[in-house]
């Protein structure tokens, strides 16, 4: 069944809404609130892969994940699904 507006007024002016932002710029609020407090994280790849660590540094394009008995990856964003807080504080 074809969608149908609701039969009204045909003067009324339809306001249409604004599409929210690309971008809240609280990404980098968020990675560096992250990286001062070494809060650990699990950063999720888009092919699945999880890496567990904390954010040591990151810019525009690449996020710098330190682990502990491991080497640190230098990963980029372009690249990631998601960075999730895990619980705790890094020792």
């Amino acid at each position: 069944m074809p969608f149908r507006a609701p039969q009204g007024n045909p003067n009324a002016v339809k306001r249409s809404r604004t599409p929210p932002p690309e971008d809240t710029f609280e990404e980098a609020a968020f990675l560096k609130a992250l990286g001062e407090k070494q809060k650990p994280v699990s950063v999720k790849l888009l092919d699945g892969q999880i890496f567990h660590g904390w954010i040591e540094y990151y810019d525009k394009n690449m996020v710098r994940l330190t682990r502990e008995g491991a080497p640190n990856l230098f990963i980029f964003k372009h690249e990631i699904m998601y960075i999730a807080e895990e619980g705790g504080k890094r020792k």
